[in-house]
């Protein structure tokens, strides 16, 4: 897929859990989209989300982050779970490697959410993307550091990974927090 190809987030409530599916990478430009769909939905008190990579070749650390962050809101409150299906292989080994499969429910033989999965098929047929107005600079800036950190708070292994990343984010927030005061 082109670096240029468009991607779009499909989302769809079924009962008692938020649907999401990536038709595309998902990726530092979508995963802010992603976020406050998720967090929405976690103020209406939906606990049950479902992210359905099966149209995702690929994901950055970004996009990741955003998903380690939710999962981890979910645990704070004390209920609630990020089920990730139908991820690819090279989906399924950038998860491991970075230890998601502790705090993230992947389904790797596809046998959960059956019944939804048709159901959600349906439901997303006639759905379009949820639109927000783009994020200026700073609060890109800031979910990147957020999901970057949420990473990062996982495991020493990406602490080391993601420190330069996170130090220079910070500085970034810091010059845009100062030249907008």
């Amino acid at each position: 897929m082109p670096a240029s190809a468009h991607t779009t987030i499909l989302v769809g409530r079924l009962d008692d859990l938020f649907w999401l599916r990536v038709e595309g990478r998902g990726t530092f430009q979508n995963s802010l989209l992603v976020k406050r769909s998720m967090e929405a939905m976690m103020t209406a008190g939906v606990r049950i989300f479902v992210v359905d990579l099966e149209r995702c070749p690929i994901m950055d650390s970004t996009f990741l982050g955003t998903l380690t962050g939710i999962a981890i809101r979910l645990r704070e409150v004390g209920e609630g779970k990020v089920h990730v299906i139908n991820a690819n292989p090279r989906n399924l080994q950038l998860m491991a490697s970075l230890g998601l499969n502790y705090i993230l429910e992947v389904d790797e033989n596809g046998t959960q959410w059956q019944e939804q999965r048709r159901r959600a098929a349906a439901l997303l047929a006639g759905s379009s993307q949820p639109t927000a107005p783009a994020p200026d600079k700073e609060a890109q800036t800031e979910h990147v550091l957020e999901a970057h950190q949420a990473l990062a708070d996982l495991s020493d292994a990406n602490a080391t990974r993601f420190q330069d990343v996170i130090e220079f984010l910070e500085k970034e927030v810091g010059r845009t927090g100062s030249e907008s005061a």
